[in-house]
């Protein structure tokens, strides 16, 4: 009886552990989504360049196409290929313009300065 107690109270532990495991893993593959990237980039911009939620929901868009882009295209390719510095490159222009349009001059000059910061 003391045997069948402690193998049950094993066989619980087990599956506790199992279950934690998973829900470490799940929690850090969502951390390397575009959607989690550009929303806490979003939250920081709003924060520092004081944006309005039209502003925000633009720049999140934004952020999320360039991360799509990012790790379709660039990330894990060896960063010297001409075709991987022209794809920055064009995603980084094209950022750029997106935050020209939705961000005011002042807004815009202190995101470029972050930016190089």
């Amino acid at each position: 009886m003391k045997n069948l107690i402690t193998g049950i109270a094993f066989a619980f532990a087990m599956v506790l552990s199992i279950q934690t495991t998973t829900a470490q893993t799940k929690l850090s593959q969502d951390q390397d989504r575009p959607e989690v990237i550009a929303k806490q980039q979003t939250a920081e911009l709003t924060e520092q360049l004081s944006l309005n939620g039209e502003q925000s929901r633009a720049v999140f868009r934004a952020l999320v196409a360039n991360e799509i882009n990012y790790k379709k295209h660039v990330n894990g390719k060896k960063a010297s290929d001409p075709t991987v510095v022209a794809s920055k490159k064009k995603f980084d222009s094209s950022l750029d313009e997106n935050m020209k349009k939705t961000l005011t001059k002042e807004q815009y000059e202190s995101w470029v300065k972050m930016k190089k910061g």
